[in-house]
């Protein structure tokens, strides 16, 4: 009987082992992209240096006086980034390495290089950096993100929280999204969403497609306030990236591209009144002369509906994606005129903007169109935006972007409306002048006063 009992065992036991393990012959596809690409992902590491925020007076009496700087204090920062060209460039998000006083880079396989930045961009949250060193690199292959489908499989790879190289899987679930940035200085457009966990860290890692090949840079995460990281995590299309290297290698900077219209939506009553054939694109209102626009042929009333192969739903779509192209870069606009479908090619132009000279440790210029998307900017708010702080002894508390529209000094308000107004009230400022700035932030009214000396 015992001897009966140990067989059935024994042929259980073998029964059992035979359905433990399915597949055996199968490796999941990932590994191999994995492998493939982990060498060129990179941990990026940087220090910058932040000076003590004080009262500008209390900084002003030290300096003066005792000839004491106010002391600054170093931070720490992470991010990831991956290796695009053999001699060490890296593409990563600018906001990884914006301010960075030193770059240091880690690969896979633990080595240490220090880097530069190359060039960047802060409205495209793109940035270059090169590794300090004459070795060649393993590259990652660039995919086309115009070709990628909602529901296909994307690898994450990166450095979230300080845990190197780790990778998360996911789908593609959505594309072509707009979120606003985390401190409110503009929005993302065109983006992938993924439901791959990306987490702080993962910032200027690579979204790969199942074939290995980089289809996106990841960006940002969606956070609730209540429920904190949601897995919603959205990537910059890598034929964006594309654009923004290829004019950074060659220029050693990122200029936009300018059309030169201004256009709305198109909406039922806008198409019934004017007798427009089409229900969806960018209704054109004006071409500014001399612009690209103008010289190609483009006129008032046409509707862009495509561009450079993108079809173009609403307004917005088309200064989101004009914004992505270097200028310089040739494409093709498709228009509907009443009916009748027209193709313009078009080679993008840069927009000239004007700029002041230093006052009050700042510099700022006339707002463009791309101002007015990015910061979100009211279409009838008049004045110019701070684009550099040079020193914040005077102007503690502005921010680029920030939109000037008066000056009020010792009591009389002068109105800002371009930098020739600016120039002529800055310049004629006296020393033990009170002066206020009124100032604009997303649409909201702030005062700068400060004693200028």
């Amino acid at each position: 009987m015992k001897r009966t009992i140990t067989v059935v065992f024994m042929a259980l036991l073998v029964s059992l082992t035979s359905f433990a393990a399915v597949n055996l012959d199968y490796e999941s596809p990932i590994v191999n992209v994995v492998e493939i690409a982990a060498p060129g992902v990179v941990n990026i590491e940087v220090t910058r240096a932040s000076a003590v925020k004080i009262d500008p007076f209390t900084q002003y009496f030290f300096e003066r006086f005792f000839g004491l700087k106010i002391p600054e204090y170093q931070t720490k920062g992470l991010g990831s980034g991956f290796i695009f060209h053999e001699d060490g460039y890296v593409l990563t998000n600018y906001h990884v390495v914006e301010k960075a006083k030193q770059i240091t880079v880690t690969l896979s396989n633990g080595k240490k290089y220090d880097a530069e930045l190359i060039g960047g961009d802060e409205d495209l949250d793109l940035a270059i950096i090169k590794l300090n060193t004459n070795e060649k690199m393993h590259v990652l292959e660039l995919g086309d993100s115009d070709k990628v489908k909602i529901g296909e499989w994307v690898i994450a790879i990166g450095n979230p929280l300080g845990l190197q190289n780790t990778v998360t899987v996911g789908v593609i679930s959505a594309t072509n999204r707009t979120i606003t940035k985390p401190e409110g200085t503009g929005s993302y457009y065109g983006l992938l969403q993924t439901d791959a966990s990306i987490n702080p860290g993962n910032s200027g890692g690579p979204l790969l497609n199942i074939h290995g090949e980089v289809i996106g840079i990841n960006t940002a995460i969606a956070v609730d306030p209540q429920l904190g990281n949601v897995n919603i995590g959205f990537a910059i299309p890598i034929n964006v990236a594309k654009r923004f290297a290829l004019s950074v290698m060659e220029l050693g900077t990122f200029q936009r591209g300018y059309l030169g219209v201004r256009i709305q939506d198109i909406t039922e009553d806008l198409k019934k009144s004017l007798g427009l054939k089409v229900d969806y694109g960018a209704y054109v209102v004006h071409v500014e002369p001399g612009s690209a626009a103008e010289k190609s042929g483009i006129q008032p009333q046409d509707v862009i509906i495509e561009f450079d192969g993108n079809k173009i739903e609403s307004s917005n779509d088309l200064s989101s994606l004009v914004a992505t192209y270097p200028a310089g870069a040739e494409v093709e606009v498709v228009v509907d005129r009443f009916g009748e479908r027209l193709t313009f090619k078009i080679k993008l132009e840069g927009q000239l903007v004007v700029k002041s000279q230093e006052y009050f440790g700042i510099r700022v210029r006339n707002i463009t169109e791309e101002d007015r998307k990015t910061y979100n900017i009211k279409k009838d708010l008049q004045g110019v935006i701070v684009e550099e702080i040079v020193d914040n002894k005077y102007v503690l508390g502005l921010k680029v972007g920030d939109v000037i529209t008066e000056v009020a000094v010792n009591g009389v308000y002068h109105d800002i409306k371009n930098v020739d107004d600016w120039e002529k009230i800055a310049s004629s400022v006296e020393k033990n002048s009170y002066v206020a700035l009124i100032v604009y932030r997303s649409n909201v009214r702030y005062v700068i006063q400060f004693f200028y000396r």
